[in-house]
């Protein structure tokens, strides 16, 4: 009896082809467990602009400080050239902050999981399976919207990870649409099928 595949070597036939030419059905074919991946990536910048605007006025008024001070001192009263290296640095330092915060931390959600990296110099990741979530929300500020980020908030049962929050993911609504489906299906396929899921 001849096999046929759909052209993937590493999933099971869905159907075989008997001596006489017909078509006979597999009635269980086991599960595409496949990992698909939607989302993967660092929190935007963009989606923290309170944060981002604060850093930033703090660090353009410490490189400014030393220029300042010339404005109502004498020339000669210019402050030591290591005192205003102190003050740049500290006003770059505060103008790179966001950019670091952001880039410590890192997503990967997908179909069975959801990692949650973070982390310079040294790194942490926490796993959260998704059939241990009890509800999934979702918001999107006016500003989120025109920014095209939002945040889904991910509450569960497990113990290292009972609530993880996703800031600044981008194009944040087909990510959270496809989370709470697949949620869902997992799930029921382990007979739980009671679930909350926020909008």
């Amino acid at each position: 009896m001849a096999e046929e595949l759909d052209g993937h070597d590493d999933l099971t036939p869905t159907h075989t082809t008997g001596a006489a030419g017909e078509t006979i059905e597999h009635p269980h074919t086991p599960a595409d467990d496949r990992e698909i991946v939607y989302y993967e990536g660092s929190p935007l910048v963009r989606g923290e602009l309170g944060k981002l605007l604060l850093y930033g006025v703090v660090g353009i008024l410490l490189i400014a400080v030393p220029f300042i001070w010339r404005l109502f001192h004498s020339p000669h009263q210019w402050p030591v050239w290591w005192v205003t290296l102190i003050f740049v640095v500290l006003g770059i330092i505060c103008l790179v902050i966001p950019l670091v915060q952001q880039k410590a931390v890192r997503y990967r959600i997908t179909n069975y999981r959801i990692d949650y990296e973070r982390g310079l110099m040294s790194r942490n990741i926490d796993t959260l399976e998704l059939w241990h979530v009890e509800d999934i929300q979702f918001h999107q500020s006016l500003m989120d919207r025109i920014l095209n980020v939002g945040n889904i908030t991910v509450l569960s049962h497990d113990d290292t990870t009972p609530k993880l929050e996703l800031h600044s993911v981008p194009n944040p609504r087909p990510v959270f649409e496809a989370l709470k489906q697949r949620i869902i299906s997992v799930k029921r396929q382990r007979g739980v099928v009671k679930m909350d899921v926020g909008n």
